[in-house]
């Protein structure tokens, strides 16, 4: 069962691709969003969209993470290959989808992703689909006046 909104977020702390270790406040607007795996179909059309939208975000003061089980170095080839610029952070032992419970299946987080602002959850995403998912978080922070129209 994951973190219902209005939750109060956890501390996390992890490694990006760039082998930096990470600490988000959380008290700005931030999507934080697991996927399965690096270099699959469906994770790549989802980091690459949410790279397509990551500027817009950016201006619109909103952090986007990337989280997956998979390792700093994984993270880096596939951030490399597909010019991600935001923080992918490494979860090898699954201690952030525990925090968050993101269910684990086979050692591969659900593809789940939250809003934060403030320290709590605003809003969650279930059982993702890639394709269009960043477009739609995007229209929603802004629907929902997380952060205001361009």
């Amino acid at each position: 069962m994951v973190l219902d909104p209005g939750t109060d977020v956890p501390t996390i702390r992890a490694t990006n691709q760039h082998g930096d270790a990470v600490q988000p406040t959380f008290e700005e607007p931030t999507v934080l969003y697991f996927y399965p795996a690096d270099d699959t179909p469906g994770c790549t059309t989802e980091a690459e969209q949410f790279e397509a939208y990551a500027q817009r975000f950016a201006d619109a003061g909103v952090s986007v993470y990337g989280v997956s089980t998979d390792g700093v170095d994984s993270h880096r080839e596939f951030a490399a290959a597909n010019g991600i610029s935001f923080d992918l952070l490494a979860d090898p032992e699954g201690r952030l989808c525990e925090a968050f419970d993101v269910p684990l299946v086979d050692g591969r987080s659900q593809r789940t992703t939250y809003v934060i602002a403030n320290g709590r959850v605003v809003a969650v995403y279930e059982r993702v689909a890639p394709d269009g998912h960043a477009t739609n978080v995007f229209e929603d922070l802004v629907d929902t006046g997380v952060i205001a129209a361009e």
